[in-house]
This record gives C-alpha cells, structure tokens and sequence, in this order.
C-alpha cells in the first residue's frame, strides 16, 4: 500500500512498495507544460527537459552526466505533456542512495550552458523534423490543434521551429525557476522498498533546495465548438492517417468512467468493434484503436486508424456508424462484462512495472490532489451500466463535438467533409 507524505520543508512525496522485484524507479513531476506557455515561448517546457541533461555543476557535461548513471545500469528518461513534466531512474534498489543523488541534481542544478543549449536547439529542430516524417504520430498533433484551435492546448508540445531558433537562455532559466518549485512538484519512489520512512526522509533532504513557490496553472481552455471541425494535412502517403474524435469531459468528471468503457468496447484490443469491422471484416486499415484523454478542464475520445487512401471515405462511415450503434442498441452485458475484464487485466499487466506504477500515483496527486487505488477505480468501472454507455454517448456523439484530422494525399478526400456533416 502506498503511504502519502507531505513535510513542511519539502516535497509532496509517495512511496509504494512492490513485492517480489529488486528495482525501484524514482519519478519527480512538475505540474508544467505546454499550456502553461505563451505563444513567444512555444515548446520551452519540452527545450528544458532536454537541457536537464547536459550537465550540471557536480556533472559538467553531458558525457560525465550520462557515464555517471549508466556505471549502475540504471533505465532513465522524462518527458513533457500539456499539463505536466517529469523525469525518473529506474535503478537496483540497492543504487537507491545515488540514484536519488543524480536526480535531484539535474533538477536543481543545471547548468544550462550556452553552447550546450546550442546544440540541443538543433536536436529538438531534428525532432521535429523525425514527427513530420512519421505521421502515424504527427497526426495526434493535428487532432489536438483541431480540436481545441489556436490556444495552448491545441499547440505542439515540441513548439514551432520559430520559437525554438529564437529562445535564448534567460528564457528557459526564468520559466524552469517559475515552476520547479517544490509546491509543485510531486516525487514517488515504487518499487523495492523496506523501510518508507528513510524514504521520505532522503527525498526531502536531496530536495529541500527547491524554491517554495509556484506561478499557477496554464490558462483554461475556451470551448465554443458549434460544428464538426475537419483538418487536412496534404502529404504524399501511401496510407492515410486520421484521428476522429468527440468532446467529452474532464479529468474530474465521474462520466469518464463509462468513457473508458466505451473506449475500449470500440477499440479496446483485437476483438474490439471497430477493429473487427474495419480491420478484420474489410481490411480498410492496418492499425486501428481507440484512446481517451482527460485534462484538468477538458477531454476527448478519439479513434485512431491508418486506412487505405482510396477507401477512406468507406472507412469513416462505418467508423461513424459504430458511434451510431452504441447510442441507438444497448450493450450486452456479455460484451459488456468481457470489456470490464479487458480493462482490468490490461491495467494489472501495466501496473506490474515500477515506473508506470510511480506514474500511476504521481499524475493523480499532481493533478487531482487525489489518489485512487486501482481497485477503487475498478470499482467503478465494474458499476458501469447498458444504459451508462448508451446515456453517455447521446451526450457526446454528435456532430457539434466532431473533430476529424487526416494526414495524407488530398486529393484522394472528395467526400470526407459532406461524410461528418451529415453525422447526427
């Protein structure tokens, strides 16, 4: 069982012991991200990530930085989201002690050298220019800028090329002091771990030099969405890449539970509906899911699908018919019961593995303040109903919720937008 410590001269920390393994990942999260950057700093939250990397002043360059950790065989990485930022080593739990060392100190004392910055300027320039060539991910991308529109929560996580060949130093310096702060930050050590109070007790003495202070939340999205909105990206492929996706809730709303459900009742695994009807019973398309998103003021539920260029049209009507039927025929409680179990052994399997784990914990008090067990949340998706489902999609399948984005030839799209205005 996890145990929840929140000392006065340190940071929010989690501790979760796991039975029967001998590694232990520790994760740090700061409630930042790209919705908390403004238009001239654009991808700056992603540009530090990067540059916690490169040195500090114990660790100098990127060569000692990296050396020093990888001596123990530790697994290490972070990553940046619209509404938060983390990093982690997975190590030994006997490394514990060094690990915990080397993690606070990129955090708190990089060095963020000028020439340094230089370089990683232009790996993130080539990073974006890695998604461009590969749509099946720069696709999710367009979704989200269709979706939500000019605002920060539509904006690419990695920024503009612009805004990365213009930040300068002092800008990544000033953000990362606004908002590495140790109240706003959470830190969770999951794994082996014997003793949870020496625990605590070493995270807030490696952390205690974080700043005490917090710049707030990114700004709240505008919603005014009164039509189904259509996004093309021209690109010549040989396959056509498409999001489609509703409006739906947010991170708080209990609906997303039956959100979940449905989600997986579409496109949960390869007997899922729409991976049995597209893939399976017509061949329309090599990979085909469906995923939910909930942030702290808004979500979505989308599908995801590579389909044949000239048959695209074919596919989004019988994707779009598949939303039809869940709001027009209750779910058996067959199929009903057989998704539950999906869900649940899909979320067991995950949660065996520390760092996801670690993710698990820190993302629900980072951004909720609130923590459910897995078994809590199971709870809740074993009361969800026929009627749950059926009552749910009414309320987001419909036209005015629509979002469609496709990456792919133009040309080959005729039909595609008199196809989602005549969706009800």
């Amino acid at each position: 069982m996890y145990k929840l410590f929140k000392p006065k001269k340190g940071p929010t920390i989690i501790t979760v012991p796991i039975e029967g393994i001998e590694s232990m990942t520790i994760m740090i999260l700061f409630k930042v991200g790209s919705r908390n950057e403004t238009r001239e700093l654009r991808g700056v939250s992603h540009f530090i990530e990067h540059m916690l990397f490169k040195g500090t002043k114990k660790r100098p360059n990127p060569k000692e930085l990296s050396e020093s950790i990888d001596k123990i065989g530790a697994s290490y990485n972070a990553f940046t989201g619209k509404e938060y930022t983390g990093y982690y080593v997975k190590i030994a739990a006997s490394d514990f002690d060094f690990a915990l060392d080397w993690l606070s100190d990129i955090v708190i004392n990089s060095n963020f050298k000028k020439e340094h910055l230089e370089k990683e300027r232009g790996v993130i320039l080539e990073e974006m220019n890695m998604y461009e060539d590969t749509p099946s991910q720069k696709i999710e991308d367009i979704f989200e800028e269709t979706i939500f529109g000019d605002q920060s929560a539509g904006w690419d996580i990695l920024g503009t090329k612009k805004s990365i060949k213009k930040m300068e130093r002092q800008d990544l310096i000033k953000y990362k002091n606004n908002f590495y702060s140790r109240d706003n930050c959470v830190v969770v050590a999951s794994g082996k771990i014997k003793n949870q109070s020496k625990i605590k007790e070493a995270i807030v003495r490696q952390f205690k030099n974080l700043p005490l202070k917090n710049e707030g939340n990114g700004s709240k999205i505008k919603q005014n969405q009164k039509k189904a909105n259509l996004k093309i990206k021209n690109k010549k492929t040989d396959q056509s890449h498409l999001v489609l996706g509703f409006r739906s809730f947010d991170l708080f709303d209990p609906r997303r539970f039956t959100l979940n459900v449905i989600s997986n009742l579409l496109g949960g695994g390869m007997s899922s509906r729409l991976f049995s009807q597209v893939r399976e019973k017509r061949g329309l398309a090599y990979y085909i899911s469906c995923t939910t998103e909930f942030y702290l003021d808004s979500g979505y539920l989308a599908v995801h699908a590579g389909l044949d260029n000239n048959k695209i049209a074919k596919a989004l009507k019988v994707i779009l018919a598949e939303f039809e039927k869940i709001k027009q025929t209750k779910v058996s409680q067959k199929e009903l019961k057989k998704v539950k179990n999906y869900i649940k052994g899909h979320n067991l399997i995950s949660l065996e593995s520390s760092n996801t784990r670690a993710f698990f914990f820190a993302t629900q008090q980072l951004l909720g303040n609130k923590i459910e067990s897995l078994e809590e949340r199971l709870e809740k998706i074993y009361q969800v109903t026929p009627t749950d489902i059926q009552e749910t999609a009414r309320q987001i399948f419909s036209r005015e919720n629509l979002n469609l984005a496709i990456i792919g030839p133009r040309d080959k799209y005729d039909k595609i937008e008199q196809i989602i205005k005549n969706y009800e």
